[in-house]
């Protein structure tokens, strides 16, 4: 496998763990209180240890790889947080969600074609 590669998938997988640290992070937060103790819940916990974990992915994949060409990748967390979303907030997908996503796809597509 090329470095090149090996780069964009190591990226990819950082922004489909952060994007779940986002999810978890939502739901944690709907037990946050006053006391700061309400920060110890579990979901918050495991949203802060994934958003962890990805920035080793983030960091390992930019090492051996274009950052113009690499970084661009990280707005597909977005995505991926429109599809968590969805699937555990039950949060509507409308039409402007959808171009919006959209654009940034092609948006990933042509700054790869750059390269």
């Amino acid at each position: 496998m090329s470095p090149l590669i090996r780069s964009i998938l190591m990226v990819f997988t950082a922004s489909v763990i952060g994007s779940l640290g986002m999810a978890f992070l939502k739901k944690g937060s709907a037990h946050l209180t006053r006391s700061i103790f309400s920060f110890l819940n579990a979901p918050l916990l495991f949203g802060i240890a994934l958003f962890l974990g990805s920035s080793v992915f983030y960091a390992l994949g930019i090492k051996d790889g274009q950052l113009s060409v690499l970084y661009p990748f990280v707005s597909l967390g977005y995505v991926w947080g429109l599809l968590w979303a969805k699937l555990f907030f039950n949060e509507a997908v409308t039409k402007e969600k959808a171009v919006g996503l959209g654009l940034i796809l092609l948006g990933v597509c042509f700054v790869g074609l750059g390269s």
